[in-house]
Parts: structure tokens; sequence; C-alpha cells
């Protein structure tokens, strides 16, 4: 079934139908002030961490699905009817109620008609403040005047971190209370602690408020819930909260004549009372909220604009141009910090994640990802390797490590990853040839203990050694605690062939900077490392048709043809193409394995068969999963970017744009029933083909599939590959599309690209013309580009 569309042209999705299969959710704000609103306004607010600043509460996981929320209730006073500006909580029934979403990029519009009274929701957080605001239009569309309740309601944490929030309520439920100021709920924790950063505060300004609660249990009422809340069916009394659960109700009674507007603005946020008064006040104007609005689209549109496309595809186009791009600005700002899956338990960023998540918005801002590119660069411990978890109170050159007491006991991280730091390689490639600043380079970054800095070669220069002091039995890079894989624990001698390929990549993008900078002894060193792991990957790690996963420490092999179970990996065969050291014949062979034994119309699965009978303790850690899920032969979604940048680089485009299909969540738009999370963001993984239910995905937003599907979108299919000196534009399309057209800002340039493809090609380009004249090659050189340049490409 079809819930919503796509509007290119506002850059939003719009569901059109509330009774999604899940809660379609969109991101509000940034992690200074995180709120996470669903197409029926449930969700959640915090401070800083999902983890230790919530200020709103959510139930995971729970059976009255997807509450609370932001909630908007409406009553008629001499009806006694009432119902929510959002479908849910009340639930009127859909034959008689009316509603919208539109999820746009930071806001979020729900709009609603029910009974001759339109409403319409705009909740966002203003760019750069640290509230939220939600701003309701009630319009009276009927013939006679109306009277109306409009009540604004939100559930308090009593604790802002969620675990002692939830659990132990022996000390949560006697910490917290309540007051009333004039036109906002005042909510106080710990008050004898007199900390003004333990007040929050809803408010209300451009109507009075007529009544108000501050007590969640008042405002429910016995035996009942948000669906039918007695504070809405008989009013509220002003109840105040003294130990017991915190809450913001907010009652106004207008009076709307036929045709007529009224509206109100809610602001919630964590601030003193002086502040948030002023906060208030400054809302009065209705103005403000539009002129924030227009302020939040301009940035996040401004933004988009550095590469869009058209092609014969909307669905690609939208991903391309709105949604893939956004959510990697999303996973970029957020990392896992907190959604409808992850409760925000993870209070820091993932080394790896952070790194890639990076790589998905180089093309678009690359200002804004070297910095996080030196944050990550600092997190880099002097042997070399990455902190597993970067705290958030990060402190280099004086940070603790993994196997000291007090990061250990922190993170509940005590070891090193094997693939951690040689994600800084092909990043910090995509920035430098992104923007031509070689001299990143010589910039000088802390790593994160010793008190050492060092300049960024040299932080890669390390990463190298890590890898190489850190080898197994055949002389490859240990997979230590994990590769990537955190379901595949091969120890300090078992080795990994995935790693060993992200190695030999490294290399390869190192001699080209080594090179640059005639360090011919470190050109000389990387040349016999090429050699070594040439040798290695063709006498041990080549099984005939595809590359093995690993060896695990006794010297037993994972991942070989003829094994009962994990038979055939993902990731060892398309990062054998990405990092060139695939032979042709071998790319070709092992590719075509992947299609034949991983693929599925969902997807490719990142193993197979399923781990069942013959998984092995304490290394394969994946068959704890049920068969077809997630590490356990599921269709694990970051891999799904690789495998289409590895068909692109062989030439084959109408493989790597099956795979996009596959993948795309653009490409269930009508058929949501199936995938039950939202169809214009990218899931962690997908179901495989040994479950019950194979291609319905899981765990929304905040996964490294935005980036990396990204990147072999951008570089692989849509063929645009910076390098050094310029731009090389080398398409890998589908043979049906005869030709498509792009904009592209490149170092500070607009390139209006038009690809021409009249033979139907997969691949190859005939000739490329800059402004009118043909050049030599591929090479777009920085010197032939004007301010705004014409560039055709023929294949």
């Amino acid at each position: 079934m079809n819930y919503g569309y796509f509007d290119e042209k506002n850059k939003e999705y719009v569901i059109t139908k509330p009774d999604t299969p899940s809660a379609w959710a969109n991101y509000l704000g940034s992690p200074e002030y995180g709120a996470i609103i669903s197409n029926n306004a449930g969700g959640y607010s915090f401070v800083k961490s999902g983890a230790n600043g919530r200020v709103s509460r959510y139930r995971f996981n729970s059976v009255t699905t997807d509450q609370p929320g932001r909630y908007v209730y409406l009553r008629d006073l001499d009806k006694g009817d009432f119902w929510s500006a959002s479908w849910m909580p009340v639930g009127k029934s859909l034959d008689d109620y009316k509603t919208e979403c539109r999820h746009g990029t930071a806001y979020t519009v729900i709009s609603s008609e029910y009974d001759n009274i339109k409403t319409e929701s705009l909740y966002y957080v203003p760019k750069g403040k640290t509230y939220e605001v939600w701003r309701v239009k009630v319009t009276n569309s009927d013939t006679k005047e109306r009277k109306l309740a409009v009540t604004g309601y939100v559930e308090f944490t009593n604790e802002p971190n969620y675990e002692q929030d939830q659990v132990n309520l022996q000390y949560t439920l006697f910490i917290s209370r309540t007051y009333f100021k004039d036109s906002f709920i005042k909510q106080v924790y710990n008050e004898n602690f007199k900390d003004p950063r333990k007040e929050r505060f809803f408010g209300l300004a451009g109507q009075n408020v007529s009544k108000f609660c501050g007590d969640r249990d008042k405002f429910v009422g016995k035996w009942r819930g948000y669906q039918n809340p007695i504070g809405i069916e008989a009013g509220l009394n002003g109840d105040l909260n003294y130990c017991g659960n915190s809450c913001g109700a907010l009652q106004s009674d207008i009076i709307l004549k036929p045709g007529e507007t009224k509206e109100l603005i809610y602001l919630l946020g964590e601030k003193p009372e002086a502040e948030a008064m002023s906060i208030i006040n400054s809302y009065n104007n209705s103005d403000v909220c539009e002129k924030e609005l227009n302020e939040l689209k301009n940035y996040w549109h401004e933004k988009l604009s550095n590469l869009q496309v058209k092609t014969p595809d909307d669905k690609f186009n939208n991903m391309v141009n709105v949604w893939n791009a956004y959510q990697c600005f999303i996973t970029f700002i957020w990392s896992r910090a907190a959604s409808f899956q992850y409760c925000g338990l993870r209070n820091g960023f993932g080394y790896r994640d952070t790194v890639q998540d990076i790589q998905g918005i180089i093309h678009l801002d690359p200002e804004m990802a070297v910095q996080q590119i030196k944050f990550m660069l600092s997190a880099q411990v002097t042997n070399g390797a990455g902190l597993p978890l970067v705290k958030y109170t990060h402190n280099p050159p004086n940070e603790d490590k993994p196997g000291d007491p007090s990061y250990d006991a922190e993170t509940k991280h005590d070891s090193y990853r094997a693939d951690d730091a040689l994600w800084l390689f092909p990043t910090i490639y995509k920035y430098i040839t992104e923007t031509g600043n070689i001299a990143f380079l010589d910039e000088v970054v802390h790593f994160a203990n010793d008190g050492e800095s060092g300049t960024v070669y040299d932080h890669l220069k390390r990463a190298i050694d890590f890898s190489m002091n850190n080898l197994g039995n055949h002389e490859l890079p240990a997979g230590l605690h994990a590769d990537w894989n955190d379901c595949l624990r091969l120890g300090k001698k078992g080795e990994s062939t995935f790693v060993a390929f992200q190695l030999y990549y490294a290399v390869k993008l190192m001699k080209i900077y080594a090179e640059d900078r005639n360090d011919t002894e470190y050109v000389n060193y990387l040349d016999s490392l090429f050699t070594k792991l040439n040798g290695i990957f063709n006498n041990h790690c080549w099984n005939g048709d595809r590359w093995i996963r690993g060896f695990m420490e006794d010297g037993k092999i994972i991942g070989q043809k003829g094994d009962p179970e994990a038979s055939m990996w993902l990731n060892p065969q398309s990062w054998g193409v990405i990092s060139g050291a695939s032979s042709e014949e071998q790319a070709i062979a092992s590719m075509d394995s992947v299609y034949r034994e991983l693929n599925t119309p969902y997807g490719v699965m990142v193993m197979y068969p399923a781990y069942a009978e013959h998984g092995m303790h304490g290394v394969t850690l994946m068959h704890c999963f049920n068969n077809g899920v997630k590490e356990n032969a599921g269709i694990f979604s970051q891999p799904q970017g690789w495998v289409i940048l590895a068909e692109s680089l062989l030439g084959r485009g109408d493989r790597a744009y099956e795979y996009w299909k596959e993948a795309a969540p653009s490409s269930y738009n009508d058929n949501a029933d199936l995938r039950v999370l939202e169809p214009y963001v990218h899931g962690q993984f997908i179901e495989g083909k040994q479950s019950q239910f194979p291609g319905k995905a899981h765990v929304h937003w905040l996964t490294g599939t935005a980036s990396t599907v990204m990147v072999g979108t951008v570089e692989g299919i849509l063929g645009l590959r910076p390098e050094l000196n310029g731009l090389v534009i080398n398409p890998s399309i589908p043979s049906e599309w005869k030709g498509f057209e792009m904009t592209k800002t490149f170092r500070g340039k607009k390139l209006n690209i038009k690809v021409s493809n009249p033979n139907g090609s997969q691949s190859g380009v005939k000739s490329v013309t800059v402004n009118g004249e043909k050049i030599d090659g591929l090479l777009i050189t920085e010197n032939v580009l004007k301010d705004v340049n014409d560039i055709v490409v023929e294949m």
C-alpha cells in the first residue's frame, strides 16, 4: 500500500494516510537540542545527550505504539466532542478525520480537519537555538461560530538520565514538581540543589492560558490513556505535581467566527524561569515563526543544492537530491545518539560510524565535514588505532584509552577494532580531492592521549603502523575485537580479509600523498607492502570464485566454498574491487558469485547461508540472531553502497542500478507494508531470504547506509570522482538511460553537466567537452574551470 508521496519541489515527504506500518519520523534541531517527531506527533526531546539529557518522555517498543509526544487536543465546548491535531493519540475514525503530515528539512507540518475545524501544526527547533516551537493554526471552516478548548501537552521526564527515569522509580518519583507561571508550566527536579540547569518549561504565546495542569496522572485520569484523558474530556483543574510524574498542559478557550484563524505557539525547553519567560515573550509576534521556518529551509536547501540530478528515474532523483542527502547530514550530526530504536544509551561517537558518516556530506559541505575529520583525528590513539567510543566529553591530548581502567569502565569498550582508523583514508582522500586542499595533510592535530600531536600525514602513517603491528599468522591484519562486523571476533592472531583490503586501499591512497610530497623512502615502503599483500591474497585468500572472509586464530578458514554455512560473504568481494586488489578476472568472478549467491529482490545479504548449526562460540556471534536477520544472513544495508560502487567501477551500470533499486527506500513507496520503515530513509538492515519476513526493514535513520549508498551513487553510478588535480566524470548507468543532467558545486565553481548516452551504453566515455572545448582524457583540471561551466559528457 501507498501511504504518501515525494514532493521534490518542496523537498518534503508527504504522508497522506496516518496509519503507517510504523512511526515514520523526522529529526528537528541538533544534539545541542534534539527532537524526534513522528507523523502522528509522537517522539521525544533532549539536551546534548539522548542518554543523559532527556526533557520529554517516550516509551520504546510499547503496545501503545508511538507515545507520548507533542500533543495538541481540541474540544468543542458546546458538543463535548474532542480530538487531536494529529490523528493520534485520540485516533478518530478516518472516515471523518482527514490529515496530512509533511516531513521537511528539520521541520514537520501536520494538518488535520475534523468537524469543520482545520488545524495546521508546525514543529521545529529554530536554527542555533536550544528549545522547540509548535505553532498551531486553528481555522473555523463552519458556517457558524465555534467555541473550542485547545490544549497543548507534553510529558516531562522526572530525571534526564533515561534509565534512571524509567527504572529507578523509588528515586525519580520523588524529585520533581511543577509550578504555573502565568504563561507556562515550570518543572523543577532536585529543587533543593538550587541549580537553574534543572528547570524545564512548557509555555504558550499568542493566546491566554485559560486552565493548566502540571500533574500527568491528574491529566490522564484513572484507568485512561492519552486517547481519552480526563483533563481533555472534563477540562483542566489547575493540578500541579509534587512527587509523581510531571507534565505540561495549557488550555486556551477560544471563539472562532466562520472563516477565522487563530494561532497558538507552544514552546518547550530546558531553561531557567527568567530565560523561559523571555523566550515565550519573543513569540508574541507570530511572524517570528515564519521567519525561522524560512531560515531553516534556506539553510538546508542551500546545502542540498550543491548536487542536484535529473535522471529518467524520479525515485532516484528524490533520494539523491533530497532524502539520501538529508539523511547523510542527520547521521553526520547525530551519529547514533537517539531514534525510535536507539534509546540514547550510546553516550559518545562510534569511531568507524562517525568517520564513515563524514563521507556522505563531503560533496555537499566539505567545510562542515573537515571539522569532524579533525575531531576524529584527535580521537586517534598514539599507537594508530581509533578510540572505539569517543566520549562526548572527549579531551585530547589527555584522553584515556582501551586498557585504562577509567576508559574501560566508562565506555565498556576495553579493546581496539581492526578497521577503525583505516576509515580515515578514504574519508580524508574524499575531502582533499573535493576541495583541492592538499595542505590539509600538514595541519597539526592532537592525538587522543599522551600529550602528543602530529600532522595529518603523521596520523595516517600511524594508522598503517597499527595494522602492520597487529598481524596474524599469515601476516594479514588481525581481526582483533571486530572488523566492521561486530559479530565476528577473529582475535589477535585471526585475520580479516576485509580489513586487509582496507589496508591495501589505504596504502594505495597514501602512496598518492607520498609521491606528491617526494617522500621517496615511504613510497618504497608502500610499494613493498603492495607486493607483500598481493602475494598473500593470491596464495591464501582466493578461493576459486570468491575471496574468503578470513582466518580464525587456529587457522580455520571462514567463508570458503563448500562450507555448510556462511560459505559466501559480501564485503571481501566488493572491497576487493574498491581497493584495486582484485585482478580483472577475480573482480568479475567474485562479483558474479555475489549476484548468484547473495542477491535477493530486497538487496544483497551480508553472507549466506546463516549460521544455525555450525557457528563457532566466541567467534561468530551472529548466530545469536534468528536466521536471515542482522549479521546472520540478513541484508545489512550499509554494504549495499559498497556493492553499488564495486559494480560501477567494473563498468556494469545495469547491475549497479539494479542493486541501487533493491536498496533504495523509495523503491518501496508503493509497497510500504512490506518494508514497514519509512520509504524515504535507509534502515540498518532488511530481513533476508531465510527469514519468515523477507523484505522487512529495521532500525531507521541513524545508519551508515546513508553515507555508503550516497558515495556508491555519486562516485559510482553518476561517476563524479574527484582527484587531486580536478574532477573525473565517468558514469556507470543503466543502459535504458539515454542521458541525464547534473548541477554540482566543485571547488567554488558551478558545473552544469549534461550526459548523453545515445547508444545505451552502461559505461565508457567517448568525449568530454568543457565550455565548448573538448579535453584530452576524462580529467577536468581545475585550471580550465570558470565560475560557471557547461560540461557535456558523451558516452
